[in-house]
């Protein structure tokens, strides 16, 4: 696999469809029903609002994307705003360990819905067994060539994105119908502003696909134009493809039979209106949706962390393997999202994710208004809401999940230290280590 860059080698409809097929996978299939355990009956609106927090969040990037396109992306973007420093390498390997966090979950959420095509209980045993199956798999594919991955990407991009639009239209018009009766959502105990506003947190990793545009600037045609207008475009058409299927969802089950099946709602409130076939066509579409979006979610990260390498933001070891070095950061990505899936269930990976990405995120809008806003003419107030509403949605929901599930806040506080910590040991060390002697050379 080359990690080499070609300049201009995406359209803008290829960004967008990138953007979208990264987006749409995990992001509607599991946390449809995660957010609903928050919000409660109020979970449509709670990914519209997330849409609108991700509007703001998007700013700043697509302000120093059309600046400085880069194939860096957003770890050019924190090396612009604050330098070889200990924060942009942090924040940056936390944006990867987010991205990591999101690879396990789509599998499991693959394994999840793949599990619903056989009748038999109980088969959770089966659930990591499949999830690490399927990052194995989308490993081989990515070390057989990016060809590959083009063409996987974009026809799992048509498909997935018209069977979830074609789901949702026809749960809609079942219910509408009178085949079946709109659900009465009954109250949830998290039916309040807070769970509203975790449920917000928990709806904006299903839009933070859109970094992966920005990951990719340097490969877009005309870039200073279409990297904004593609994290545009795909913004809005996963709006609309996730307000469809939230309605529909919310019009054929009601909050609780929705929180119990949390992990395949789109496959369970196919049943009522659209029956067995329509379970089938959702978990079909559900597994075309994971497994697309794991293969390009795997490269991206594999990607990102060899350019932290070259960048000398993080050390690098080949271990004896051979190849370059991201074939080696794609091991490693396998590696480190086979454990999460093994180990971890979907609601407390999803956690993780939230705080890994939003903490990131405030690092991203923060450097951007202190340090680069005159130079990019970039709007100062609107890069200091996206601070705030992230701020404000990472308290909540890590407040309600300290008071449900303590220590998945307390693994993601470790991991946050941690990671600093770590980044601040080695630039301490690579700057009292002789040039020829750097740990870039270091590989064995």
């Amino acid at each position: 696999m080359s990690s080499d860059y070609k300049a201009g080698s995406l359209t803008l409809a290829g960004t967008v469809a990138m953007g979208t097929g990264v987006m749409i996978g995990a992001g509607i299939f599991a946390l449809t029903g995660q957010v609903a355990e928050f919000a409660g009956s109020l979970f449509p609106l709670a990914f519209l609002v997330a849409a609108i927090v991700s509007a703001f969040s998007a700013y700043s990037y697509i302000k120093m994307s059309n600046a400085y396109p880069s194939a860096g992306g957003i770890a050019m973007i924190l090396q612009k705003a604050y330098g070889p420093t200990t924060i942009t390498g942090a924040a940056a390997l936390l944006m990867a360990f987010s991205m990591i966090i999101n690879e396990s979950l789509v599998a499991r959420t693959f394994a999840t819905y793949t599990l619903q095509l056989f009748d038999r209980d109980p088969l959770d045993h089966w659930v990591p067994v499949l999830a690490v199956a399927l990052i194995i798999g989308a490993f081989l594919v990515n070390i057989s060539g990016n060809k590959l991955i083009s063409r996987i990407s974009i026809a799992a991009a048509l498909i997935k994105i018209g069977g979830i639009v074609a789901f949702a239209f026809a749960a809609l018009w079942a219910s509408s119908s009178g085949v079946i009766a709109p659900t009465q959502s009954v109250p949830n105990e998290q039916n309040t502003m807070t769970g509203f506003v975790a449920g917000i947190a928990l709806a904006i990793l299903a839009y933070k696909g859109f970094t992966t545009i920005t990951n990719s600037g340097g490969e877009v045609q005309d870039p200073h134009k279409n990297v904004g207008r593609a994290i545009i475009i795909s913004l809005a058409i996963c709006t609309i493809v996730y307000m469809l299927v939230a309605y529909a969802v919310g019009f054929n089950l009601t909050i609780e039979q929705i929180v119990v099946a949390k992990d395949y709602s789109l496959a369970e409130s196919a049943r009522p209106s659209l029956g067995i076939y329509g379970v089938w066509f959702t978990v079909f579409v559900a597994i075309i949706a994971t497994a697309s979006g794991l293969l390009a979610s795997i490269f991206a990260v594999s990607r990102m962390l060899a350019m932290l390498t070259n960048m000398n933001l993080i050390p690098h070891r080949h271990f004896g393997m051979p190849g370059d070095i991201q074939k080696h950061t794609l091991v490693y990505t396998v590696v480190l999202a086979s454990i999460l899936a093994a180990f971890f269930d979907l609601s407390r990976i999803a956690s993780l994710g939230v705080i890994f990405y939003l903490v990131m995120d405030m690092i991203v809008h923060w450097g951007v208004y202190r340090h680069m806003a005159d130079e990019i003419s970039a709007n100062r107030v609107i890069v200091l809401s996206a601070f705030v509403f992230d701020a404000v949605a990472l308290a909540v929901f890590s407040g309600l999940k300290f008071l449900n599930d303590p220590m998945i806040i307390v693994f993601g506080v470790l991991g946050i230290v941690a990671t600093f910590a770590f980044e601040a040991l080695y630039l301490q060390k690579l700057r009292t280590t002789p040039h020829k002697q750097r740990p870039h050379s270091e590989h064995h």
